[in-house]
């Protein structure tokens, strides 16, 4: 006789046509079970304790499920399907442990690449009566567990019992990724990205609400979901970042990878920011991922779990990673000089992170700009903090900053640099408390002139005049405009050329910043990229002053450069563009889609940092990306940015 067992509030048991029973608590699901007997009406006779009997007995039956396999315990989906039920007698090969539970293996696989065979048990109490080998049975709850509500949940057995050892001493054998399982997805991360990774409007869809149906042929986050609990290797392993704090680094396997540079790396293309990729995280037997570990460095092969915590998909190795050969830190000088005249001037863009003058990496800046960068004519620089640093002082000035570099190159080389900026307004433009970043130029005495300078205020908007010339020289773009509050405002600049050519113009940005946003694993899909509509506005603004100038000079030269803080294929980078009517110098000069990178963040290599030009200005013009800081370890690194630098003619020939 078929018995039922419902849930929702005021739950209820069924049992034949009898009557019904409101149990004191809910039920999570809907169960149908098999019970011999009826319950008896209400004026039965049947005693208390018999009828508690039964009850228990349908209890125990409606919230277990009897022998599920791993498989029916993962599902083809995301969340469990028997997420919240008790589960009795599922049967595994232990395949590894840590100190908090153990990772077991189907022996009875079903065939179906969505479901995973591999399962964490969560419980501290099991660690010590099985070993590595052991083929177990044991009864427990599934549960769906995360430490965070914008990660995507880890399906675990918890609360183990009944713990049967039925063999022991079995062999235990890694499965090989892209040999023995499915290659991961090169491009989408999930079908729920509206738009694609980066869509706009973010944070659309939740997987944990929309669960869909796996599908590991195509999307990444599907793809390390259904081998979740498994125990892989990851045959030939290059680091594709440098460590965290807690020592994890991402890797690409010797499987098919998109966006792979000359150094080993792996860069953020068009619609694709490498769900291939999986970050090594804390060794399984206590060990410690080394800290000075850095991009391209080749790990060889790597063993251990595929786990999910902290908002990626992770595998958590048997025991420490160490690089077999050892990537190069070592990155030339840039290609070209300065011809000294309006021929060639080399322009540089470089965010020298919380520059103050007593910074302990000013000297390295320092060195980097006469021996790598060789000097540029005009450097266009960000976050430069005011003169006591981060201190919060009241302080707005940055005249101490900017000459203490300034000295020190002059020191270094024998060259001689100027500088400009416009102080903003205390603590009212972001970055770290107390140390109002700002952008600024250097520019070179000997090549260079401020043409006509007019210094602007903290609050002065500056404009485009008839000529085409400017209001102020230096002066901020929109400073009141809302979408530049708690960020910087974008400072024009109005030159000339020593020896010859025409007055040229340039725009020196840092946008708001991309803090707060989701992991490219997480939950919300699109992934959160914190501030894009932000960053959109603020980009419009910038444009529209550019595109004044072209408006009253087509044949103007201008060049955009700084930390735009987004990359060239989303949303805001589209805007200013089109916008602006500038060309991207990636795009001008034709630099291999994988070379182009400034910034090391999680997997991807990407570009922050970016250089835009006029139609005047692109013919023989020259542009590189200088990899001094993402090729280093933590140690080695100057800033978090890498410089970049671009000749070109300002004479006066379209």
């Amino acid at each position: 006789m078929r018995r039922r067992v419902a849930s929702g509030g005021g739950a209820y048991i069924q049992i034949g046509s009898q009557g019904t029973y409101t149990p004191p608590f809910p039920f999570a699901d809907v169960l149908s079970i098999d019970y011999p007997g009826t319950l008896p009406k209400e004026k039965s006779t049947m005693k208390p304790a018999t009828l508690g009997r039964v009850l228990g007995a349908v209890l125990t039956a409606a919230t277990s499920i009897a022998a599920a396999t791993i498989a029916e315990i993962n599902g083809n989906k995301f969340v469990s399907p028997l997420n919240g039920q008790n589960v009795t007698n599922v049967t595994g090969l232990v395949t590894a442990s840590n100190d908090n539970g153990i990772w077991l293996r189907s022996l009875q696989p079903d065939d179906d690449a969505r479901t995973s065979e591999g399962l964490y048990v969560f419980g501290k109490n099991i660690i010590s009566s099985v070993k590595v080998g052991d083929l177990i049975s044991l009864d427990g709850r599934i549960e769906m567990y995360r430490s965070n509500k914008n990660y995507i949940q880890l399906t675990e057995l918890s609360r183990p019992t009944n713990v049967v050892v039925r063999s022991s001493g079995n062999p235990v054998k890694p499965l090989v990724i892209a040999v023995d399982t499915l290659s991961p997805p090169t491009q989408d991360y999930s079908g729920l990205d509206v738009g694609g990774i980066f869509g706009v409007p973010n944070a659309v869809n939740l997987v944990s609400e929309s669960n869909p149906t796996l599908d590991p042929t195509k999307y990444g986050l599907d793809f390390w979901q259904s081998l979740l609990g498994e125990l892989v290797t990851v045959k030939g392993a290059y680091q594709t970042s440098r460590p965290n704090r807690f020592g994890d680094v991402w890797v690409r396997g010797n499987w098919n990878a998109t966006g792979v540079n000359a150094h080993g790396g792996i860069t953020m293309l068009e619609g694709d920011a490498n769900p291939e990729t999986i970050t090594i995280g804390s060794p399984l037997d206590g060990s410690q991922n080394p800290n000075n570990t850095k991009l391209g460095d080749y790990l060889g092969d790597v063993t251990g779990v595929v786990y999910n915590a902290f908002g990626f998909y992770r595998l958590l190795p048997l025991t420490a990673i160490a690089p077999v050969v050892e990537a190069s830190t070592e990155f030339p000088p840039i290609a070209f000089n300065s011809t000294g005249n309006c021929k060639g001037v080399t322009v540089a863009s470089y965010n020298a992170e919380n520059l103050a003058p007593d910074s302990a990496h000013l000297p390295r800046v320092v060195d980097q700009i006469v021996h790598k960068l060789r000097l540029p004519d005009l450097i266009f620089l960000q976050e430069v903090q005011d003169d006591s640093g981060p201190t919060n002082d009241g302080v707005t000035s940055a005249s101490l900053t900017l000459g203490t570099l300034t000295d020190a190159l002059q020191k270094e080389s024998g060259v001689a640099y100027n500088f400009t900026n416009v102080d903003p307004v205390n603590n009212q433009d972001g970055g770290q408390p107390g140390g109002n970043i700002r952008q600024a130029y250097l520019y070179r005495v000997d090549v260079l002139d401020l043409y006509q300078p007019k210094q602007g205020g903290s609050t002065d908007a500056n404009q485009v005049l008839d000529g085409p010339a400017l209001k102020y020289n230096p002066g901020r773009i929109d400073p009141s405009n809302t979408a530049y509050d708690n960020s910087r405002k974008p400072l024009a600049a109005q030159w000339k050329a020593k020896k010859g050519g025409k007055v040229f113009f340039t725009v020196n940005v840092h946008m708001g910043s991309k803090g707060g946003s989701s992991t490219l694993h997480g939950d919300q899909r699109p992934p959160v990229n914190k501030g894009v509509e932000k960053r959109t506005t603020q980009n419009e603004a910038a444009a529209s002053f550019i595109a004044d100038i072209l408006a009253k000079d087509p044949k103007a030269r201008v060049i955009a450069a700084g930390d735009f803080n987004e990359f060239a294929q989303v949303q805001p980078m589209r805007v200013f563009a089109d916008k602006s009517g500038l060309a991207n110098m990636d795009d001008i000069v034709g630099t291999p889609p994988a070379e182009r990178y400034s910034y090391l963040f999680d997997m991807n290599c990407q570009t922050l940092d970016h250089m835009y030009a006029s139609n005047a200005l692109r013919k023989n013009a020259k542009f590189e990306h200088l990899h001094l800081n993402t090729w280093q370890d933590d140690a080695g690194q100057v800033s978090d940015h890498d410089p970049s630098v671009g000749q070109f003619n300002v004479c006066g020939c379209a």
